[in-house]
């Protein structure tokens, strides 16, 4: 775009006639000073105390609750496996019943439990006081779990029922100090044990039935499939609970190998009757006893 020269010239009086303010040149030292206080004032110890001060001490507060919940994680961590190694034991132990020995086997299996509960629960129960259970429940949940299965375990063959969760924790308060909130395991920890005991009763079905020991092999297998149909019946409503949902296939698999187990034993009961004790070998399913699938 072209101007004419009577448009240029009155451009340049309406701009010399614009009043225009120029800043000073700045003076050096009082440019250095402001400077310089305009960097010291974040650090100045008396704003520091009154604005970073409580974030510090939040920070510092929430560090120490971190390291200490780590620390106590370790401890209950300790405290799991120990649990789960003496619980096997107990297990162990039990596997070893037969007609003959039952008594004696069970009366040192309950003892080595009890010896679990005073020794290696007890220490859960004390590290776990004053805290928030769920916050370390994936630390302490294995040994719970193996636990659950070794009492019930050993509950069902000297009884033949079932222990329940309440008669669980009520052994657990004697533990716990009265003014602090006691320690009770919680249902999920108590069905995922159970789900673990269906796999013990039907290697405890498999090795009694070896030993002739067929009634016994089917009370067990009765227990293990109402407690397979009452699960199945529960678990689709549990909110969130793979490990359950995974263990059923494992506990379905139980089942169905205890009732081909029993039902072998039916069908081809006159290869079974020498082990039996049967005085005439020739008799067809001589000794064996009527078995209900």
């Amino acid at each position: 775009m072209y101007y004419s020269y009577s448009a240029v010239i009155h451009r340049l009086r309406f701009m010399a006639s614009k009043p225009h303010h120029l800043l000073p040149l700045p003076n050096s030292a009082a440019t250095t000073v402001a400077a310089k206080r305009a960097r010291t004032m974040a650090t100045d110890s008396s704003s520091s105390s009154s604005s970073s001060s409580p974030i510090k001490d939040a920070f510092t507060k929430y560090t120490q609750y971190l390291n200490t919940l780590n620390e106590k994680r370790e401890r209950v961590v300790k405290a799991s496996r120990d649990i789960t190694i003496n619980s096997k034991k107990v297990i162990f132990q039990v596997h070893r019943i037969s007609k003959h020995n039952r008594e004696e086997v069970l009366e040192k299996a309950e003892k080595d439990l009890k010896a679990v509960t005073d020794q290696y629960i007890s220490r859960l129960v004390k590290e776990l006081h004053g805290t928030d259970f769920w916050k370390l429940r994936r630390a302490y949940s294995p040994g719970v779990q193996e636990y659950i299965e070794a009492a019930t375990f050993c509950s069902f063959c000297k009884s033949g029922n079932l222990l329940t969760l309440d008669e669980i924790n009520a052994t657990l308060l004697s533990l716990s100090d009265p003014s602090l909130e006691p320690l009770q395991i919680n249902v999920l920890d108590y069905l995922l044990g159970l789900a673990d005991l269906t796999g013990e009763l039907m290697r405890l079905a498999i090795g009694r039935i070896s030993e002739g020991e067929l009634e016994f092999a089917e009370k067990i297998c009765r227990f293990v499939r109402d407690i397979y149909r009452e699960l199945t019946l529960l678990v689709p409503h549990m909110d969130d609970s793979y490990d359950m949902k995974t263990k059923m296939d494992t506990m379905l698999q139980s089942v169905m190998k205890i009732e081909n187990a029993c039902f072998s034993v039916h069908v081809r009961g006159s290869e079974y009757i020498p082990l039996l004790g049967s005085s005439d070998p020739s008799s067809f399913l001589l000794g064996v006893p009527d078995i209900e699938l």
